[in-house]
């Protein structure tokens, strides 16, 4: 177990009966953090150690696709093929024209990968590095960071799909393109404090990685992700408009998405995901506060 301010220990009695040395006495009065500055603290150092998460998540991603010749970009294939396929499918099925139905397909399948990546690799973000949490002295945050960055680098890659979508159907996304870094940026705060949130749950309760699994695979099929949000909104229902304007994951990709396609925003989709960022993370920041050193116990 990593030492922290919490295990200050008193002062030490010297051979006498009298009080230790002056360094002691005065390591024992200085003032101990808090757990949230400590939690705070973690955080701030993982976010420093880019160097350290960067060639870590670097490093995942050669293992993984090690001895691959395409490597990474087996995933870009795949999303490639799936969009073309589903695409002509969806597309004849809800008679949409595909300029602009394939476009709109190719950015949703590219911010879902990211989003679901972030979530679902979250809930093994401690499991699955016990061995360094246990030997080696390092924020826990270090090990999110190096989630999320695995995570973007793989959404780079698929990112070729959509581009080469833009270019064969003319998408100009025009000045509404400039939302998208500011889109993309909330975006990922709120994937980040939902991977930090399953990951420390799923430390303790393994099972939970199972049902954010379930979740994230019905929510795919009520986000729109393979149909567009102006045919539910067509059939002015309330119990409709519910499921796609109290979805969260829908307003997140959105503010993405619709800059992407020229299309600006709307105001209740920003304020939706500013909230989701503001409140999710006061909640992880009071869960990781609570459980951060229990943690390497839990793996």
């Amino acid at each position: 177990m990593r030492p922290t301010y919490a295990d200050a220990r008193p002062a030490v009695v010297g051979e006498d009966g009298g009080a230790g040395r002056s360094e002691d006495r005065a390591f024992a009065s200085a003032p101990v953090p808090s757990q949230t500055m400590l939690a705070l603290q973690d955080l701030v150092e993982g976010a420093r150690a880019f160097h350290l998460w960067g060639l870590l998540g670097w490093q995942d991603i050669r293992l993984r696709y090690r001895r691959s010749t395409l490597g990474p970009f087996w995933l870009t294939i795949s999303m490639g093929a799936m969009v073309g396929g589903l695409g002509l499918l969806y597309g004849g099925l809800f008679k949409l024209e595909p300029a602009d139905y394939l476009p709109f397909l190719a950015a949703g399948f590219l911010l879902w990968g990211l989003l679901s990546g972030l979530v679902e690799e979250g809930c093994a973000t401690f499991t699955s590095a016990e061995g360094i949490i246990k030997q080696v002295n390092l924020p826990l945050s270090v090990h999110m960071f190096r989630a999320a960055f695995r995570n973007l680098v793989i959404f780079g890659h698929n990112a070729v799909v959509y581009v080469a979508t833009a270019v064969l159907f003319a998408v100009q996304p025009g000045w509404a393109g400039l939302l998208v870094l500011p889109g993309l940026v909330l975006f990922c705060l709120n994937g980040l404090w939902m991977g930090l949130l399953v990951a420390i749950v799923s430390a303790r309760f393994r099972d939970v990685a199972q049902i954010v699994a379930t979740v994230m695979r019905f929510s795919f099929f009520l986000t729109p992700i393979i149909w567009k949000p102006e045919l539910m909104s067509n059939r002015a229902s309330f119990l409709d408009e519910s499921i796609l304007y109290f979805n969260p994951f829908f307003h997140l990709i959105e503010l993405v998405r619709g800059p992407m396609l020229g299309q600006t925003p709307g105001l209740v989709s920003w304020l939706a995901a500013l909230g989701m960022a503001l409140g999710g993370w006061l909640v992880t920041l009071l869960m990781y506060r609570r459980y951060r050193r229990r943690i390497a116990y839990w793996v």
